[in-house]
């Protein structure tokens, strides 16, 4: 497992052994939100951090006013953005004023420099940067890893090349704290064991789409998708393109004799290439036109799609501009080349002596190639747009081992202090309220604890393994709905519960136990003394993270420390609890706001990444189809021209409208089929490899391919008929009444 935290003396330590590495600096941002005092109230502030005093000397903010140099050098001071004095302060110069934060009591910060509001596309997006001394913290513990490390190293120095030093970074400091309560000699034994501990570093500019660590500070994108989403825009211009060969070569006839007097008259060829070259590419360069004027209309509906905060003036900025005007020469010769290929090499004495026909094979074989390649695409999208939709919908419904529903969370509960427990019993007193339980862990975040436990008080590289560690009371199951598979649960009146835990069954599957209750599990951490807890119970597997991930071993420890609350409520005393809730709240802390979350929806943001992407590949795939479909319906159309008279002869003879119908749409049945043969293997292959990213997932049923090809069929099938019935339908003496 990876993760993009490191200890608190890592940057430190590096700088003073390592002269490539000219300054260092750490993000804590593990305290969570802050409550900052507006007023008459507090505000809870998500955008926080704390940070070191280097932190402007690795990353450079414009100041507003004031100065970063010394800044955060002393504790209680705070760094803030513009927009941030502006809420607080009502003015940008904020600097000398104080700011109050709800955090161990009271405690009051000096605001040294006001920065620019940083940018949308920047790595992270803080409105307050507090002094990394007033942490609480354990110092100097290289074996807990909670702090984001940013190294500056000397121009020259390759990153790669200087990860080997970790390796000395590791015997030298981690490996000494390791032995106070682990049996290990060495990295090598510790290797051979089964382990596995590295660092490595990661160019700030590839964090976002290529970080596979799971606490980031922000959520990142991923590459894969760009990939992705890249090849499809590109397919989808290619559909376009083929869509533009088709017209432009089977309406040739209708330049054929323009193309025969020219050259008659002495036009060269290259002359007629380049014409129909400039033709296309004019016809390219007013689309441009088009979709730029198109694309400041939509960008903002695709932002909220998306969640991007594109400009609509960045398609004009350096890095993009060269790209807009180049593509319509690169579109333009696309498409137009082989047209203007096809159209000049007409043969001026059988195009004037009407012996020239359209529809040879040559033609003909190329354009069923490229209505092809257009459906395949098509079938390829619809099928991976089902499944994405598919997986996202197992997600949803899966048993996770709790039970989501009807479960409110009240966050910062912890502000009601002593009036904690009769704001939860005063609401259990309401009816349709169940439960309610006060922990400091829920299955629906990022956030954990982990720690080193074993079987035997002596942990050696062999016995010992990583535990998330969640505190929680005695109700904390029978609020979330977990069950109990051995043992039992926490007792409110046992004292002896404090030195017992509840594990789940990956870590009784990991101890080897027959009947883990009863037995006992040890840890230690900076010191030698190891202590013991008895584990008194086995709870089922709960999903605690994404389904990306397989669920590793958990334990539960008794603690009646309050944090965060949920109650179980039905959905008949919902709307009076939430509205009692809220103003109980009030009475009991008019400053502190109150906020609520059904767990519902605190559990879909996780997916909230996989929920833009089903609908980005959904509008992809409507998009392809519809002009894969416009593409088809002109070839029908142009089709349907070419054998108006062989349809008239029919009708005379006694062919009825269905027959007709069908032997028009008969050869796009075929092309369709042969689409679908293409794609199903491209496409099963790509979505497995996108459900690969999931520990729990869906199976690649044949269903969704059958419901891909019939859907591309009817598509087609209906675009097709349009034209095929208004040619059948035509009176026969219309169409002869000239031969």
């Amino acid at each position: 497992m990876e993760f993009p935290l490191s200890s608190d003396m890592m940057g430190e330590v590096l700088k003073k052994d390592y002269p490539q590495v000219e300054q260092s600096t750490r993000i804590y941002s593990s305290s969570g939100s802050k409550q900052v005092r507006k007023g008459t109230i507090y505000i809870t502030e998500q955008r926080v951090a704390n940070v070191d005093s280097t932190f402007f000397d690795v990353f450079t903010f414009p100041v507003v006013f004031g100065s970063t140099e010394n800044a955060l050098r002393e504790p209680n001071t705070v760094v803030i953005t513009e927009f941030t004095a502006k809420k607080y302060f009502g003015t940008p110069d904020a600097v000398g004023k104080v700011i109050e934060v709800n955090e161990n009591g009271k405690t009051l910060y000096k605001v040294t420099a006001v920065i620019n509001d940083m940018p949308e596309n920047s790595h992270f997006h803080f409105d307050f940067l507090f002094s990394m001394k007033n942490v609480d913290y354990k110092w100097g513990n290289y074996l807990s890893h909670n702090f984001f490390t940013y190294l500056v190293l000397r121009p020259g120095t390759d990153y790669k090349t200087f990860e080997k030093n970790f390796i000395q970074y590791i015997d030298k400091y981690v490996l000494p704290q390791a032995r106070q309560f682990m049996q290990v000699s060495s990295m090598e034994e510790f290797r051979k064991a089964g382990n596995k501990l590295e660092y490595s570093l990661m160019p700030l500019t590839q964090i976002h789409l290529y970080s596979a660590g799971q606490h980031e500070l922000e959520a990142n994108g991923n590459i894969q998708y760009v990939y992705i989403f890249s090849a499809v825009a590109i397919f989808i211009l290619l559909i376009a393109c083929i869509n533009f060969m088709n017209l432009t070569t089977a309406r040739s006839a209708k330049r054929a004799r323009e193309v025969g007097i020219r050259k008659v008259l002495g036009t060269d060829r290259k002359e007629l290439i380049l014409q129909f070259l400039s033709e296309s590419t004019l016809m390219v360069i007013i689309s441009m036109v088009i979709a730029i004027f198109t694309s400041f209309i939509f960008i903002p509906a695709f932002n909220s799609l998306a969640n991007k905060s594109i400009n609509p003036g960045l398609l004009f900025s350096p890095m993009i501009l060269p790209w807009i005007i180049s593509l319509p020469l690169v579109v333009g010769l696309l498409a137009g080349l082989y047209p203007a290929f096809f159209l000049s090499g007409f043969r001026p004495i059988e195009v004037l002596k009407g012996k020239w026909r359209i529809g040879t094979k040559t033609g003909g074989g190329l354009r069923s190639l490229l209505v092809v390649f257009q459906f395949s695409t098509s079938i390829i999208l619809i099928i991976g747009t089902i499944v994405i939709y598919r997986q996202l919908n197992y997600i949803q419904t899966k048993n996770l081992g709790f039970n989501k529903d009807q479960v409110v969370i009240i966050w910062e509960a912890s502000s009601l202090k002593n009036n904690l427990e009769t704001y939860k019993t005063e609401l259990l007193k309401m009816p349709g309220v169940m439960n309610a339980t006060s922990s400091y862990y829920l299955p629906i975040n990022s956030s954990r604890s982990d720690q080193t436990f074993s079987k035997t008080s002596t942990m050696t590289s062999t016995n010992g393994f990583d535990m998330q560690t969640w505190y929680v009371d005695e109700n904390y199951l029978g609020t979330l709905g977990m069950q109990l598979v051995n043992g039992r649960n926490f007792f409110k009146a046992s004292v002896s519960d404090s030195n017992s835990i509840i594990i789940n069954e990956t870590c009784a599957n990991i101890l080897g136990y027959k009947n883990p209750v009863g037995q006992k599990i040890f840890t230690g951490r900076q010191s030698k003394i190891v202590t013991a807890y008895t584990i008194i119970g086995v709870v089922k597997n709960f999903n605690y993270e994404s389904l990306k991930q397989s669920v590793g071993p958990l334990c539960l420890f008794y603690s009646r420390d309050p944090a965060t609350t949920s109650f179980r409520v039905s959905s008949s005393g919902m709307d009076a609890f939430l509205s009692k809730a809220a103003n109980l709240w009030k009475e009991m802390d008019p400053v502190i706001p109150f906020y609520s979350q059904f767990m519902n929806d605190a559990f879909a943001n996780i997916y909230t990444s996989e929920q833009r992407i089903g609908k980005i590949a959904l509008l992809f795939a409507v998009l392809a189809i519809v002009i894969a479909s416009l593409g088809l319906f002109g070839l029908a159309t142009f089709m349907a021209e070419q054998r108006m008279k062989e349809i008239g002869i029919r009708k005379v003879l006694g062919a009825s409208v269905q027959r007709i119908v069908g032997l028009m749409t008969s050869e796009f049945i075929k092309l369709i089929c042969i689409s679908f043969v293409i794609a199903a293997p491209v496409a099963w292959f790509a979505m497995n490899k996108w459900l690969n990213d999931f520990a729990f997932r869906i199976d690649i049923t044949w269903w969704m391919f059958v419901v891909a090809a019939m859907l591309a069929m009817i598509i087609a099938l209906l675009t097709v008929s349009i034209q095929a019935i208004r040619a059948a339908i035509i009176n026969p003496v219309r169409s002869l009444k000239t031969e």
